[in-house]
């Protein structure tokens, strides 16, 4: 298989981290998100999640 078990792992977790960050720019109480969850924490998240996203498929377990 291309990936190992591991690697489907942490790209779940990388996925849940993605979520986690779309739902926190969904619970800005400012007008139309355009406060400081929506605008900077809630992406910082996301590009974080998608950063690990890349470590998962890159991750090579030790043999």
């Amino acid at each position: 298989m291309a990936f190992s078990r591991r690697n489907y792992q942490l790209m779940l977790l990388g996925i849940a981290i993605i979520i986690l960050g779309f739902v926190i720019m969904g619970l800005d109480s400012e007008q139309h998100g355009f406060g400081f969850m929506g605008i900077t924490l809630g992406p910082m998240i996301v590009l974080g999640g998608f950063i690990f996203e890349f470590y998962a498929i890159f991750y090579k377990p030790k043999q």
